[in-house]
């Protein structure tokens, strides 16, 4: 079984329709290519980020590089001001 099938299977166990996962495949695929050539990183190590990025979002976490910024503490605002 190639990686796009695997993956198109993995996709559809996640709820996606046959249409939609080939479609997610796809793009897990080509963005996996560009982390490597990005970031250097091993075909592995950035398709395994990907799916982990993938199975978070669909359990509604959201990965800490994903999360915004802390608000500013109430000190920081004090000292702008004066």
């Amino acid at each position: 079984m190639d990686e796009r099938t695997q993956l198109t299977q993995f996709c559809r166990g996640l709820g996606a329709t046959t249409e939609q996962a080939d479609a997610m495949a796809g793009q897990l695929i080509k963005r996996a290519d560009q982390l490597v050539a990005e970031r250097g990183q091993t075909r592995e190590v950035a398709m395994a980020y990907l799916l982990r990025l993938v199975v978070q979002g669909r359990s509604g976490e959201v990965p800490p590089e994903f999360q915004p910024p802390a608000p500013e503490t109430q000190n920081k605002a004090d000292n702008s001001a004066k």
